[in-house]
């Protein structure tokens, strides 16, 4: 049975329109998008404008609980490495229990702060030691379960993890619960799509973590065999995101990072290279003509010192990106936003950095080239309010002080970048139906009440 709503204000693929009559089907699909329709009696009314929501690209549930906790001085010369140290430390004590509790609170923090879906970049496969646990997928299957739970669209990428160095280095200790071999990967692959099948909410894909993380023959070995489960499964993998990485692969390989992937691997649009910070001009170059998407994860970039990306460079070459959370020092996809075209500001030394006389409007720009890049990254239908894709949007509060009174084509500026209170989204629906009325979803006191005796366990142990 097919459902309806009509909004005077919706933002399409081709910009703000008027008068847009949506109809979806039972599995929350658009089957149609009718611009300067007329409103058919009986039919639904939007509470305000309409915009896709947005997918988050880049994500370590597990992180959310750790957030806040590592700003203090551990070394002379703190870092992303020194920082790692204490992320190990904390992810020795996580329990399948605790995974699911932190997972609904963050997917359900998500929801709020305007994200429709997101992708799992999950790497705890073992338990504390790496002992298997007798289900392969035990944690895996906790993040499905939370993401059902809160009725947030899931990419789930089970990260590879094999080494601790380039050059076959042994993995310390604290990544024992990360290991895996090619063939266990492989099989948990395949585990996951029979015991859970992919459907519209639910995507699988891979993350081999990185190229100091897996040796060049057991990515191919990976790769290759992702090919005979799913050859449309989207590929994501950490790359280049401190100048130590870069300087290591040099060493190795005599090569940068992203340079050798390109040269090594079929980079096309199924992957997505997080980070990507540190890029020498012909690799800003290389990657924007392979269609795969950057991940842009700002704040947690900020947070720990990784770098700049070369967003204006990369995005006048046509160069596919999206947003993700990362470490969840912050949950927002306007943070994300902002602080991207911040971060081009603060080196560059002028304003709206990423706009372009072809596109001067900056945070429609932003909005929508990240919507793109974020649906390309899932390898779900979320890429906007159009025809076959999923039925994703929010629905802003134009009473909000951040939008009241401003014309509809200034909406998306007042939500990026006024930085002041709540966040002006009224409604999140999800795959056609409302998952989020003002920041709250039915069950945020179960998940709030799960979440604090989760961290306080984690906290204590």
């Amino acid at each position: 049975m097919s459902q309806a709503l009509f909004a005077h204000d919706a933002l399409l693929p081709s910009g703000w329109a008027k008068n847009v009559l949506l109809e979806w089907d039972a599995a929350g699909t658009l089957t149609a998008v009718q611009a300067d329709a007329a409103c058919p009696a009986g039919i639904a009314k939007a509470n305000g404008p309409l915009i896709p929501a947005m997918p988050n690209l880049h994500s370590h549930a597990f992180q959310r609980a750790m957030a806040g906790l590592t700003e203090y001085l551990a070394r002379p010369q703190d870092s992303f490495w020194s920082w790692r140290e204490l992320m190990y430390r904390f992810a020795q004590k996580l329990r399948p229990e605790h995974l699911h509790a932190v997972a609904r609170q963050l997917y359900s923090e998500m929801l709020a702060a305007g994200y429709g879906s997101v992708c799992e970049f999950h790497y705890i496969h073992h338990a504390p030691g790496g002992q298997a646990y007798a289900n392969p997928a035990e944690l895996s299957e906790c993040l499905i379960a939370a993401a059902q739970d809160v009725g947030i669209g899931l990419t789930l990428l089970p990260v590879l993890y094999q080494q601790g160095g380039f050059g076959g280095q042994a993995p310390n200790a604290e990544q024992a619960r990360f290991i895996s071999s090619t063939d266990w990967m492989l099989d948990l692959q395949v585990h996951l799509r029979h015991s859970h099948p992919q459907h519209a909410g639910l995507r699988y894909g891979l993350a081999p973590h990185s190229l100091r993380a897996v040796t060049p023959a057991e990515l191919e070995r990976a790769r290759l065999g992702l090919e005979v489960i799913d050859a449309s499964a989207p590929i994501h993998i950490h790359i280049a995101e401190q100048e130590k990485e870069v300087a290591d692969s040099l060493a190795h390989s005599g090569q940068r990072p992203v340079q050798w992937l390109l040269d090594q691997q079929p980079v096309d649009a199924r992957w997505c290279l997080v980070h990507a910070t540190h890029m020498d001009a012909a690799e800003v170059a290389g990657l924007a003509r392979s269609g795969a998407v950057a991940g842009i994860c700002a704040t947690t970039e900020a947070n720990l010192g990784d770098g700049i990306f070369a967003g204006v460079d990369y995005l006048a070459q046509g160069g596919a990106w999206g947003v993700g959370s990362d470490s969840h020092i912050s949950v927002s996809a306007v943070d994300e936003l902002r602080g991207f075209e911040y971060s081009q500001r603060l080196r560059d030394r002028r304003r709206n950095a990423l706009a372009s006389a072809e596109q001067p409007d900056l945070a429609e720009r932003l909005w929508q080239e990240a919507l793109a890049g974020g649906a390309r990254a899932s390898g779900r239908a979320i890429a906007g309010l159009a025809v076959g894709q999923q039925a994703d949007w929010l629905v802003l509060d134009t009473e909000h002080p951040n939008l009241a009174c401003r014309p509809v084509h200034q909406l998306l500026a007042g939500l990026v970048f006024c930085q002041h209170g709540s966040t002006p989204i009224a409604e999140v629906v999800v795959a056609g139906q409302t998952r989020m009325t003002h920041g709250r979803h039915a069950r945020s006191a179960e998940f709030a009440r799960d979440y604090r005796a989760a961290l306080a366990q984690l906290l204590a142990a």
